[in-house]
């Protein structure tokens, strides 16, 4: 299925996640099932099945969001590109094999990388080893 192919991507996903990662929205913070989980495994995209970080990078960071510090497969499946909407100028984070908006990369985070991956929920899927 392609980027654009909007009406499948409607069938396909729920309304939430449609809205997070076909418009480039943002779930409420607080509210993923993510958030407090520490299962071992992978998550991957929910919209493609594209992996895209392991439970070994997840980290507590209190924004609301579940967080990472590093992608999975040097980041293989992630694609950076400058968002400056909100007044804001930040860096975007999509999956490379589909398009989907996964939330965004910020320089606050833990070593070894200083980043820190806030990733709406619900544009992701866990896979348990």
């Amino acid at each position: 299925m392609s980027q654009n192919d909007d009406e499948k991507w409607k069938k396909i996903l729920k309304p939430e996640q449609y809205y997070v990662t076909r418009q480039k929205g943002t779930e409420r913070p607080y509210t993923s099932e993510y958030l407090n989980f520490d299962k071992n495994g992978k998550y991957i995209c929910i919209c493609c099945g594209a992996e895209l970080f392991t439970s070994e990078t997840k980290f507590n960071s209190h924004c609301g969001w579940p967080a990472f510090y590093k992608a999975s497969k040097n980041e293989e499946n992630i694609t950076r590109s400058e968002d400056n909407s909100h007044g804001m100028i930040r860096t975007e984070v999509t999956c490379s094999k589909c398009g989907a908006h996964l939330g965004h990369v910020f320089e606050d985070g833990p070593e070894p990388t200083g980043e820190r991956f806030c990733i709406n929920g619900v544009s992701i899927k866990f896979i348990g080893k």
